[in-house]
């Protein structure tokens, strides 16, 4: 088996491989000042974009929850790899060659990552079923796209394929091609029986179900024939690479017209996807037999950059009772979009590809442009519960209608909405009102914030030297840590004289400790050799027993933004910083001596005083010089 892959193939790999891209598949990020990226958390549910990438460094920190590190962590915090296949992964896209500490080239197939392992045997199976759909066994499954508007191109474009009506086609094929039974069994392409191993898919038309990077990562497959017993549709399970609740289909083909466009459109089905994809609704996606939770919420936020209530979520269903039912499903969900919802239900019960094949694709368009307000939708469906004839049936139609109303964010628009919806009981506004504002403060309880926390609020009030008044002590605090920042992302700003800095030049406890970890690691002369690994080095030099403590803000140090990009800018900075911190540690030997001189007089001992009044000269002189250029470099 290999051993370790060598640092020096993870740095290179580190090197080549842009975080803001693998980042960027997975959430929307928006430039956040100089050198930095932002978009919404994908470890914590939060309104206020607080996680922070800066190419410069290759790292990534969310100053919301303190999630951080670099591209690798990245990948195995998201998508459950391991290191190892992290850095394989991102390897082969970087075209990096790894070796291994025993010598040894590239790992051996049966070293792989279970989970690439299980990524490799779908993208076989999609690869394969894609093949047999023109195999004379799928003409149903060709006859049912064409009957649905969907030709050759079409079925490309989506990876749609045909499973065999065998009991071990595919399993076969995948046991040729060096998978094992466990493997396929464990990725639910295959399930276990008495007799062994068979396809779950069997006679099906089938879609691969594609991770946001386009990996295929499980399959649905729809019944063609009456003599299948099976159910209409029949999903991948839940497997070690699938989990229904976090996917949606189509999102690797829509992600970039959802950013571009700042919409997303919610259909019920595949072939839904498929009907405005092609009739020019490029933003649909799909869940995969399951409701719209919290947890798709959370990955169309993310798709959306959804901070500034400027996108737009439309959910489009069929207009019979099931459709209604998932649409008031979804409005369970509403609140926790910033982005204004909607609902789209076609006049006659279509859906999108139903709609395509009758009225073509621009009434596919024009559905999605009919949207209704999500709360409109929401209250008028409350209302159909009831009779409004009746006194008692309008009072009770108001009681199921207020919260709906009161849940509405903007203030304006419920007004708005609470004018409508006297309207529709036929009573009197003032009491609707009363009705709505009685609910606005339990609805609102159930809403909740998350302060961020920056990295000037680390280390605030404790480890500090000296007695300077507060505001004098986090000016100085707040100085080091920019200095430490710009060796942490620029090393190649900082002049030489930071690594002469002793080691106790810095104030605050925090900075002295990631000072050391940076002198440790060959200070910022190695810094500027080590490109963007040079974080990951200053991190292996932190001393053990401070290792947990500096690591975080060695990782806040490495996204804080920087207020200059340009060189010339950067140089300025970090010589103005760095000169601060020398007069500060020349101030700091300068009282010192002072007492020890004023100590040694008092004393009698009056030669040992002289030279520390003589030393003590020369510091000053020295600081003073020190100012002076320092005032000359500002003019």
């Amino acid at each position: 088996m290999a051993g370790k892959i060598r640092r020096e193939d993870v740095d290179a790999v580190r090197e080549r491989v842009r975080i803001d891209e693998v980042v960027g598949e997975q959430v929307v990020l928006k430039s956040a000042g100089v050198g930095s990226l932002k978009g919404l958390c994908p470890f914590h549910d939060e309104r206020t974009p607080s996680f922070t990438v800066r190419t410069s460094t290759g790292r990534y920190r969310c100053f919301g929850c303190g999630e951080s590190g670099d591209v690798f962590d990245f990948l195995v915090k998201t998508t459950g790899v391991t290191f190892v296949e992290a850095v394989e992964t991102m390897a082969g896209r970087a075209g990096v060659t790894l070796r291994y500490e025993d010598g040894g080239g590239a790992r051996p197939a049966q070293d792989v990552g279970k989970r690439q392992r299980l990524l490799d045997a779908h993208r076989v199976a999609a690869e394969y079923y894609a093949e047999r759909l023109f195999s004379p066994e799928a003409q149903v499954g060709r006859q049912f796209l064409k009957d649905r508007g969907f030709d050759r191109a079409a079925a490309e474009q989506f990876g749609v394929g045909y499973a065999p009506t065998g009991w071990g086609a595919l399993t076969d094929h995948l046991r040729g091609r060096g998978f094992t039974t466990d493997e396929l069994v464990t990725g639910g392409l295959a399930a276990q029986g008495q007799r062994g191993p068979y396809d779950r898919f069997r006679g099906r038309l089938v879609w691969p179900i594609r991770d946001v990077t386009g990996a295929t990562i499980g399959f649905g497959a729809r019944r063609l024939t009456e003599d299948d017993s099976g159910p209409k549709y029949l999903n991948t399970p839940e497997t070690p690479l699938y989990r229904k609740s976090h996917v949606l289909y189509g999102l690797d083909l829509a992600k970039k017209e959802i950013g571009r466009r700042k919409q997303v459109v919610v259909v019920e089905g595949y072939t839904d996807v498929m009907a405005c994809h092609l009739a020019g609704v490029p933003t649909a996606v799909a869940t995969c037999g399951t409701a719209f939770g919290s947890d798709h919420v959370g990955i169309v936020r993310r798709m959306l950059g959804d901070d500034d209530g400027a996108g737009q979520v439309v959910f489009t269903f069929d207009g019979d009772a099931a459709g209604q039912k998932a649409a008031l499903k979804a409005f369970e969900h509403d609140q926790e979009f910033v982005a204004a919802t909607y609902v789209a239900v076609e006049p006659r019960g279509m859906d999108p590809c139903d709609l395509r094949m009758a009225d073509g694709d621009e009434a596919v368009v024009a559905l999605v442009e009919a949207k209704r307000p999500m709360f409109e939708f929401a209250v008028r469906q409350v209302l159909t519960g009831w009779d409004l004839e009746t006194a008692e049936g309008r009072v009770k139609a108001l009681a199921a209608a207020a919260p709906v109303v009161a849940g509405i964010k903007d203030r304006q628009l419920r007004e708005e909405h609470t004018r409508q919806l006297a309207r529709m009981l036929g009573m009197d506004l003032g009491a609707v009102q009363r009705a709505v504002g009685s609910e606005v403060p339990r609805v609102a309880r159930g809403a909740s914030g998350r302060p961020g926390q920056g990295v000037g609020q680390q280390g605030r009030g404790g480890g500090q030297r000296g007695g300077g008044r507060p505001g004098e002590r986090d000016a100085v605090a707040d100085a080091e840590r920019q200095l430490l920042a710009l060796v942490v992302q620029a090393p190649s700003s900082v002049p030489d004289a930071f690594d002469a800095l002793p080691e106790d030049a810095f104030v605050l406890a925090p900075s002295r400790a990631v000072h050391e970890a940076v002198r440790t690691a060959g200070g910022v002369v190695a810094g500027r050799a080590a490109g963007v690994s040079w974080v990951e080095h200053v991190m292996h030099a932190c001393a053990d027993g401070t290792a947990d403590q500096v690591r975080p803000l060695l990782g806040a140090l490495a996204v804080v933004p920087l207020p200059v990009d340009s060189e010339e800018g950067l140089a300025r900075l970090a010589a103005g910083l760095l000169g601060g911190v020398r007069l500060r540690e020349l101030a700091r030997r300068e009282a010192d001596l002072k007492g020890r001189a004023q100590r040694l007089e008092s004393a009698g001992e009056h030669e040992a005083a002289g030279e520390a009044y003589a030393q003590l000269f020369a510091l000053a002189s020295e600081r003073q010089r020190m100012r002076a250029e320092a005032s000359e470099g500002g003019a």
